[in-house]
């Protein structure tokens, strides 16, 4: 059996647990077997938006040193993933070894979607869902990572979903990390048309990738659409895999 060690970000560690159990399961029902180091911690990403360089470095040093011996990496998260594969070598590159070792790694970690179908050459889980499904185009997935066709091939070979097209699919949902506290007022506009077209586009469910738009996207409509969902695509995938419907629960649904 392949073996995949799961990188579990720090949004998904406290706010998001949800999405690491239905990562772990997905694989586990792929045939893979997943590995958890329980030293993991953040990649950094927050201190490099913040500009505490010293302390991204820190946090980068550590994150290579969990997993630089793994033979693939896998998270629910293309903003950690572009972190590990882009900024590391950048924040590294004045330390001959760790720059190494971090371009060694960057070719070794793959966000959820690109792992499965890229990597495994899946693209039906098994899944089934009966309704209309909107996907959402998370910045670092699609600018950072490139992946796009991939969350799409996954939805399409659901049994009986219908993925329709979503005005703006590709624009900012006005998370950003810290620019949705910078400018709260900006981010509350982006995330309103975000759900708007959302509404617009007559889906069920709106999917993503990414835990931080997940949070957004999810606070918004919990305050102002109860009804209507936001999910990742691990726990979208795995829904008809769970006979208890756990990942669908409603307390968690909207990422509250």
């Amino acid at each position: 059996m392949k073996t995949a060690s799961l990188f579990i970000p720090c949004l998904v560690d406290l706010f998001l647990p949800e999405i690491g159990e239905a990562t772990y399961y997905l694989l586990q029902h792929l045939g893979i077997r997943p590995l958890y180091h329980p030293e993991q911690t953040c990649c950094g990403q927050p201190a490099i938006n913040a500009g505490y360089v010293k302390q991204a470095r820190k946090a980068a040093k550590h994150f290579i040193e969990v997993f630089g011996n793994d033979e693939v990496v896998v998270s629910p998260s293309g903003s950690c993933v572009c972190t590990v594969k882009d900024h590391y070598p950048q924040l590294l590159c004045d330390e001959p070894e760790w720059f190494r070792r971090a371009n060694e790694l960057s070719g070794r970690i793959y966000e959820l979607s690109q792992y499965i179908v890229d990597v495994l050459g899946i693209e039906d889980c098994g899944a089934s869902f009966n309704g209309k499904v909107a996907y959402h185009e998370s910045c670092h997935v699609l600018r950072g990572l490139g992946v796009s066709a991939q969350p799409r091939k996954l939805i399409s070979s659901v049994k009986g979903t219908e993925l329709v097209a979503l005005r703006g699919a590709e624009n900012c949902c006005g998370f950003g990390g810290e620019f949705a506290n910078t400018y709260p007022d900006i981010s509350a506009a982006m995330v309103q048309e975000k759900c708007d077209n959302y509404l617009e586009s007559g889906a069920d469910i709106l999917i993503l990738c990414e835990p931080g738009c997940l949070l957004n996207i999810g606070g918004y409509l919990s305050r102002n659409h109860p009804d209507k969902k936001a999910m990742h695509l691990a726990q979208f995938l795995v829904t008809s895999l769970s006979p208890a419907g756990k990942f669908l629960d409603g307390g968690r649904k909207n990422g509250n």
